[in-house]
């Protein structure tokens, strides 16, 4: 087997809009965000599951717009003001009282809110009537489960970061065979790279045979 030996030099991972990868399951959520600052009462909600690129859309936006990215654990309610602002994983826990009155300043002038979350808001706790109120008329748009076109644009960009070339035929077979998520993909990526940097080898189908199913017989037949 041809052996080469890479530089083990890494590019910083990227949060850009353009370093995204677009799909049916996330179109959707990119044209609602292209939609600000037309948002209804300044406010949208991203809502998906782990992984699927809520916090890239998020920080993207974010940067584009000068947001104040609040901290879950205590919203700096006056970095809100006069300003978009970011908030997310807020159904994993936030203040209630803050949420309430940083929904309020979003419909301001100059400001705007996007928030993050893995369920929608109606389903999110909350104790203060207001608040209920606020929660179930937030605009929402989801992101779905990456297709293969996203997953394959995933890939190719997290080899992309590791400074890899894998043969064409790898993406294919990754596909087939992996958890089919953004974590999934990020994960197979970090193990073929601390393989290849191991044994000193390329990136092809063969490797991935092996690391995903752990089969290093036989592995011949599956050259070229």
């Amino acid at each position: 087997m041809a052996r080469q030996l890479r530089l083990g030099l890494r590019r910083p991972a990227s949060h850009s809009r353009e370093e995204f990868i677009p799909g049916a399951g996330n179109a959707a959520a990119l044209a609602a965000l292209d939609a600000w600052p037309g948002w209804p009462g300044g406010c949208l909600v991203l809502v998906g599951p782990k992984g699927v690129g809520k916090s890239h859309l998020a920080l993207a936006w974010a940067g584009t717009t000068q947001a104040a990215v609040l901290d879950r654990a205590r919203p700096d309610i006056a970095a809100a003001a006069g300003r978009p602002a970011l908030l997310e994983d807020v159904d994993q826990g936030v203040d209630g009282e803050a949420l309430f009155h940083l929904i309020n300043l979003a419909a301001r002038d100059g400001c705007g809110l996007l928030l993050t979350a893995r369920i929608l808001p109606t389903l999110w706790p909350a104790a203060l009537p207001d608040l209920r109120s606020r929660l179930n008329a937030l605009s929402v748009a989801e992101i779905g489960e990456p297709d293969d076109e996203v997953l394959t644009g995933v890939l190719k960009k997290f080899f992309r970061e590791r400074n890899i070339r894998p043969h064409d035929d790898v993406y294919p077979y990754l596909l087939r065979r992996m958890e089919r998520s953004i974590a999934g993909a990020q994960e197979i990526v970090e193990r073929l790279d601390e393989t290849e940097h191991a044994e000193i080898r390329p990136v092809s189908r063969v490797l991935a045979r092996q690391i995903l199913e752990g089969d290093s017989e036989n592995l011949d037949l599956f050259e070229g």
